[in-house]
Parts: C-alpha cells; sequence; structure tokens
C-alpha cells in the first residue's frame, strides 16, 4: 500500500540549512534560517529561562500529564501577555500547543470545524507554512496583496482593495507584528481601516502572534491584537513563545479563542480541549512550565523583559547599520526601507538569480524570494553582506 504514496516536494529552507551545513567555506553567512542569533551565531539560552529551568529541577516531583490544555498557569499567562485587559477573562478560551506551528494547525482544523466553508485568507507573500497547513487541513486558500518589493513598504490599496473581497465566514489570517517574511508592518491607523472593512464583509479573523517583544516592545507589538480583540466578538490567536523566551525546542505555543460570552466561551473551550485530544492528547509541558515560571516570578519575569529588549534593540540596530551600508554601497537609497522594518525578517527585493549569486560567489545564503534573518548578522557581516548585494545587483 505505501507505494500509493507520492514524493512530498523539500521544505526549500530546510534544504537551504543542508546546503549551508556542507558549504566549506569558513566565512559563509546563514541569512536563512529563521531563528535568533546573537552576534557569536549562537542561539542562547536565555537566563531567566535557565534559571526557571533550574527552580523546576529541583521543585518537580512528578512527570505525570498536566491538563488535556496544559498547564492552566500557563494558558492565564499567556493570555495576559498577549491581550492585557483588553477583554472580559470569561470569554477567553485556550489551549496549550506544540509551537506557533501546533497553535496554527488547531486553529485552521477549529476553523473547518465552525465554518467548513470558508475560504481562509492569507497575505501574499506570507509565511509558507501557513498555506500549507490551510491546504492540508483542506479548506481553500485566497491571498491579498500585501507588500510592494520595488518600495519595500506594505501595499495598502492593494490589501484595502483584496480585504474587501472577503466573503462573509471567511477566515482571514492577520501577521500581529514583525510581518513574516517582509518585516514591513501597518500602522495603527491602518489596522483600524482593516478592521473596518473586515467588520463591514462579517470575516472572521485569526491572527499569527509569532514575533511579540521582537519588533517595538512586547505591548506595543500586542496592540494590534488587543484592538481587533475588542472590535470583534469572535477570534482566535495562534501565539509562539519560541522567539522571545528563545525556547524553540522546547515547542511552547498557546492558542486562544475569544467568544462572543462566557457561554460560547465555555463550549468553545471543550472544542478546544478535544482537538488536543484528538491531535497529540496532552500537550508538552517542559517548555510551557519554564515560560510559566517566568512570568509567575516577579525577578525572573524582569530579568527576562530585560534580556529581550537588549534583544530587540540589537537588531533595530543591525537594521540600522544595514540600512546605512546598502546606501553606501549602493549610493542609492533603494534599501533604506530595511531599518523602519521590524522584526527578524525583511525581503530585500532582489531576484533568484541574485540570490544565487550571493550563495554561490559570496557564500551568503537566504531564501530565494530574497527574506533575510537580520538577527544572522553582526556589526562585522553586515558590511560584507552590503558590498556583496551591491555587486550582485550592478
Amino acid at each position: 500500500m505505501l507505494e500509493a504514496l507520492k514524493a512530498q516536494p523539500q521544505d526549500k529552507i530546510l534544504q537551504l540549512i543542508q546546503m549551508f551545513k556542507d558549504d566549506p567555506r569558513t566565512d559563509k553567512i546563514d541569512l536563512g534560517v529563521g531563528v535568533y542569533k546573537d552576534a557569536t551565531g549562537l542561539t542562547p539560552v536565555m537566563r531567566a529561562i535557565k534559571a526557571a529551568e533550574k527552580k523546576i529541577w529541583e521543585t518537580q516531583d512528578t512527570k505525570t500529564y498536566t491538563a488535556l490544555t496544559g498547564e492552566p498557569g500557563y494558558n492565564m499567562a499567556m493570555r495576559k501577555l498577549i491581550l492585557g485587559d483588553a477583554v472580559a477573562a470569561d470569554r477567553l478560551s485556550s489551549i496549550a500547543t506544540p509551537g506557533g506551528t501546533g497553535a496554527v494547525r488547531l486553529g485552521v482544523d477549529l476553523a473547518k470545524m465552525f465554518n467548513p466553508g470558508a475560504t481562509v485568507w492569507v497575505s501574499r507573500p506570507t509565511w509558507g507554512n501557513h498555506i500549507s497547513i490551510i491546504k492540508f487541513v483542506g479548506l481553500p486558500v485566497a491571498e491579498y496583496r500585501y507588500f510592494n518589493a520595488e518600495s519595500g513598504e506594505v501595499d495598502f490599496a492593494a490589501v484595502k482593495a483584496d480585504l474587501g473581497q472577503v466573503k462573509p465566514g471567511d477566515v482571514v489570517l492577520l501577521h500581529g507584528c514583525c510581518h513574516n517574511p517582509t518585516g514591513a508592518n501597518l500602522t495603527l491607523d491602518q489596522w483600524q481601516e482593516v478592521i473596518a472593512i473586515l467588520k463591514d464583509r462579517q470575516a472572521f479573523p485569526m491572527v499569527d502572534l509569532a514575533y511579540q517583544g521582537f519588533g517595538d516592545g512586547l505591548d506595543q507589538d500586542a496592540a494590534p491584537t488587543r484592538m481587533i480583540a475588542q472590535a470583534f466578538p469572535e477570534l482566535l490567536i495562534a501565539a509562539s513563545c519560541s522567539k522571545n523566551f528563545g525556547v524553540y525546542r522546547d515547542r511552547a505555543g498557546v492558542l486562544v479563542a475569544v467568544s462572543a460570552d462566557a457561554a460560547q466561551a465555555e463550549i468553545t473551550q471543550g472544542n478546544l480541549s478535544f482537538l488536543n485530544r484528538q491531535t497529540y492528547s496532552f500537550p508538552p509541558d517542559h517548555g510551557i512550565r519554564a515560560v510559566m515560571t517566568v512570568l509567575d516570578d516577579p525577578a525572573l519575569e524582569a530579568d527576562w523583559k530585560e534580556e529581550l529588549e537588549v534583544t530587540r534593540s540589537g537588531m533595530l540596530g543591525l537594521r540600522a547599520q544595514l540600512a546605512e551600508e546598502l546606501r553606501r554601497a549602493t549610493n542609492t537609497d533603494r534599501f533604506d526601507f530595511v531599518a523602519r522594518h521590524r522584526g527578524m525578517f525583511s525581503l530585500l527585493g532582489l531576484t533568484e538569480a541574485q540570490v544565487m549569486r550571493l550563495r554561490e560567489e559570496f557564500g551568503i545564503y537566504m531564501v530565494s524570494d530574497s527574506r533575510i534573518n537580520i538577527a544572522g548578522l553582526n556589526a562585522a557581516t553586515v558590511p560584507v553582506l552590503a558590498r556583496a548585494v551591491a555587486e550582485v545587483i550592478r
């Protein structure tokens, strides 16, 4: 029977990772893999997480299952981190998930349960796994134009025109902050216009919040999600702790649902628990418990916020340096948008042929659409990248 299976296309980023590993050059630069790295190229364990893990190790006396929804304290802490006081607590339901990807997957599963005929709208471009997950679940995908590659900015007129075509009940997947792969975000005024359009079209919003704290700050990055939550009776939020807590391999995520009232929230919670049970039964606990321990301890939380702020400001510094070096190397302002973008990623607007030249001639690896991971750079490699880009665009 297995001969009926068809070969699946390889993930382009995973292919790129392997190509980088196989490259013998010692001066190669990896800007493809989507994880935070410090100036030495290490993805560090955050101080507060290390302290929390030590605390857990010293006090934990069992490895038995926790709740089907994940540790309740984690769910409560994540709801507070994401939404603050924007929504009454009795309207919220949530489950712990294996990373943000697990949250997106179960969010799409839930959407299919409540509206099997829904189309899921995603930005063009978007994180590649969005479309793959939606199609695998069996829902149709539509795209709304988002990015102008020439200007390096959001094409807001196109965003409004395309979202104006959404049908009642369709799900619109929105990047809460630090848009992946472009790094270009909507302003708060633009978010208000998007909210008005989606309300008029009777759409169902779903927010992917994978980078809270990596853009303009924890509360600033959550502001659009909180605005949406206050404007709509119903909302799904898929959030990840991989980046802002650095627990990538421990797979800590959460899916939060906002319901119209407390009675509906109880039913929604039952359905979320059902999805966990059907998919993997109980969610993983170690990373989730470490995050909860940090958020429940004022001293650890303060230390985490301090280190996260250093991480965020470091990426902003690299953005400013790269924009300046590109301006100097190319003698144009073509790439000034890099300094205005937020989060780990930016799209440079290069052709696939130019990206290939960067890889083959200069040992600089990025995704074929020219998405770069800003955190893959440091002060010494920024001018190297700028000179190489100037060379391939001549």
